[in-house]
């Protein structure tokens, strides 16, 4: 690798890093201040509970939040513990786990929206215009398409 960061794009770095830090930090604030568990949890829920079974691969619940394997499974443990999700094997592969959210998965999800909804609009929406939100969006989604060089 050879090439050289512009000036720009360091302090695009830079402040693009430091945004998603604070408001990830303040949406997790405001949920526990709410009594609602970590946003890593509405995250997995979230991926169930919209997939109309609420049965997902463990591996594509993985790479929609983007958590390495170790952290999703001991986030997977502390959700089943909590009676949120089930682990099943899967009957296609047997070396992988198909993830169930229940009902009580389901309920708490739906009780994390309005304060995460709440949380997102505080943090983000109410120092953008609808327009900025929009060019903000189309601007991270063309990094999110970058594909890695193998």
């Amino acid at each position: 690798m050879t090439a050289k960061a512009s000036e720009s794009t360091v302090q695009a770095w830079t402040s693009l890093v430091r945004a998603e830090q604070t408001v990830m930090a303040r949406v997790e604030d405001d949920l526990k201040r709410a009594g609602f568990p970590p946003l890593e949890w509405y995250d997995v829920l979230h991926e169930l509970d919209r997939e109309p079974s609420g049965v997902l691969p463990q591996a594509q619940v993985q790479g929609s939040i983007m958590l390495a394997q170790y952290n999703l499974c001991r986030l997977i443990d502390r959700l089943q513990r909590e009676d949120l999700v089930h682990r099943q094997p899967s009957q296609e592969d047997g070396r992988s786990n198909l993830l169930v959210i229940t009902d009580k998965g389901r309920d708490l999800r739906r009780r994390m929206w309005p304060v995460y909804s709440a949380a997102i609009e505080e943090h983000l929406g109410a120092h953008l215009s609808s327009g900025e939100a929009d060019r903000l969006a189309g601007l991270l989604g063309k990094l999110q398409m970058v594909k890695e060089k193998v």
